[in-house]
């Protein structure tokens, strides 16, 4: 009979223990592993934040038409009436063929 006790009360116990785990351990996970997706979103929000206002001073910077001018002169080689372009060509990289003819043994 006294074994029986025993044995219920450390059934008991265990089941307390197992049930005070579904009440504590898995929700402190789900709150750390929220807590961790929530630190990765701000950090991507900062980071479309900074893309937004570099966005939005290259937005103010194209307004100007000296800009708007500079980029088509650079990037496109677009010149004024009157203006004559010139294109500077880099010497070849690759050397010239040679002329000698390679001996035959």
């Amino acid at each position: 009979m006294r074994r029986r006790r025993v044995l219920r009360r450390v059934l008991l116990a265990g089941m307390v223990i197992v049930a005070l785990l579904f009440a504590f351990v898995f929700p402190a996970r789900t709150l750390l592993a929220q807590r961790e997706q929530t630190e990765s979103q701000r950090k991507r929000l900062e980071l479309l934040h900074e893309q937004t206002r570099k966005l939005e001073a290259e937005t103010r910077r194209l307004q100007n038409d000296a800009e708007i001018e500079r980029i088509a002169r650079d990037r496109y080689n677009f010149v004024r009436p009157g203006e004559h372009p010139y294109v500077v060509v880099p010497p070849p990289t690759t050397a010239p063929p040679s002329t000698t003819t390679p001996s035959k043994r």
